[in-house]
């Protein structure tokens, strides 16, 4: 576990030094992971079968326990008693980190996925069954990685793209996948309800087929359904059919703006032109099914609807879209985007991606493009934290 001071806390069976502890005795009770990690911040961590992980605000990775399959990245396998750095990922930035029992997954800020460890049944998605005692790039080919999973009790790895495509690959049903295989997933948990041995669930899987629709699948199913429709929506040319009960049920804006019509002057077309057509409907399915289906680049002119309206939980949901979309090449206009909508914590997050890559993202014309006080005021906010210390 990680307190919220940060610091990692660790207990338990302590054979091959998981603790953290400098020995291998046992630790009964909670035990501060002190050594190299007391004066860092830890943001992650993730523990295998016998090995222990962890990720800092600035992307390090570190590792300590049981290594004979390499599942440390250390390049070597000797077990480590206290926590030592991954050297081999210092030119990356990592933020999220997965185990499976003797392997592990790390994924970076730029959609990256890196594998490494034991590799029996594949689980390293590298097309063979060998053991790497390094961090290795896979699903190079793919689209970019926003998501990772894996379990300890298990070799069995999955991952989800931005696209919203899960692949899964490793010991599937007894059988060794070794390159990444698209499922028909939606969600990476289901690869380990259905394909991992033993199976591992944290929700209720239903693998029966319902005759009925639940209230929320039927408001999903009416969604711009020109039957059952009672108002429309007009954006550059197009329509998007709607039900006024619901908006004025779900958003605030709408409930205020019908109660300023009487019922006799109420119209069955309302024209739109601040905001585009993908946006509009984005916003508008999201009143009906609480999700939303955007890419990232559209994602900032809802953020902007969002933050017109007063939508606070839209606001997050659209925060969540950009992070997974951030590169290089877009950061700080994603910076400036979050600074001028008000989302400090979208704001926070595109910063940190700025610092940990300041030489390629000052190289971009976003960056040199960009007004004169914002520019200021990220220098100077860059230099407080020591960017550009030698």
């Amino acid at each position: 576990m990680f307190s919220s001071a940060p610091k990692v806390f660790a207990w338990g069976y302590n054979n091959c030094g998981q603790v953290g502890s400098g020995s291998t005795a046992n630790q009964p009770t909670p035990r501060k992971v002190t050594n190299c990690l007391h004066i860092k911040r830890v943001v992650g961590i993730a523990c295998g079968q016998t090995s222990s992980m962890a990720v800092l605000d600035n992307g390090e990775v570190y590792g300590w326990g049981y290594n004979g399959n390499g599942q440390l990245g250390l390049g070597n396998n000797g077990n480590q008693l206290t926590p030592v750095r991954v050297a081999a990922l210092h030119s990356v930035c990592v933020n999220q980190i997965v185990c499976g029992y003797a392997h592990t997954l790390a994924l970076t800020d730029e959609g990256l996925l890196y594998a490494w460890g034991a590799n029996t049944y594949g689980q390293l998605g590298t097309g063979n069954k060998n053991n790497l005692l390094s961090p290795a790039h896979i699903m190079v080919e793919k689209e970019r990685v926003v998501e990772i999973a894996a379990c300890h009790s298990t070799h069995t790895s999955a991952a989800k793209t931005q696209g919203g495509h899960v692949y899964m690959w490793g010991q599937c049903r007894g059988q060794s996948v070794i390159l990444p295989h698209l499922t028909h997933f939606s969600c990476t948990d289901d690869v380990f309800a259905c394909f991992a041995t033993p199976a591992v669930s944290w929700r209720l899987l239903s693998v029966e087929q319902e005759d009925f629709l639940t209230v929320a699948e039927s408001l999903k199913k009416e969604f711009d359904s020109p039957e059952t429709a009672d108002l429309k929506f007009r954006i550059d040319g197009k329509y998007i059919h709607v039900h006024k009960a619901v908006l004025k049920i779900r958003c605030e804006h709408f409930r205020s703006m019908f109660q300023s019509y009487w019922n006799e002057d109420m119209k069955e077309v309302i024209e739109i032109d601040q905001f585009s057509y993908p946006v509009y409907r984005a916003f508008l399915q999201y009143l009906y099914t609480d999700t939303v289906d955007l890419p990232p680049e559209d994602a900032i002119g809802l953020l902007d609807l969002a933050t017109s309206y007063c939508e606070n939980r839209l606001k997050k949901l659209c925060q969540h879209i950009i992070k997974r979309g951030i590169t290089v090449e877009n950061a700080f206009s994603l910076f400036s985007a979050a600074v001028r909508y008000d989302a400090e914590d979208l704001e926070e997050f595109c910063f940190k991606f700025c610092i940990n890559h300041l030489t390629e993202v000052t190289q971009t014309a976003a960056f040199w493009h960009m007004d004169g006080p914002l520019l200021k005021e990220f220098i100077a906010k860059a230099s407080k934290c020591g960017a550009f210390k030698n």
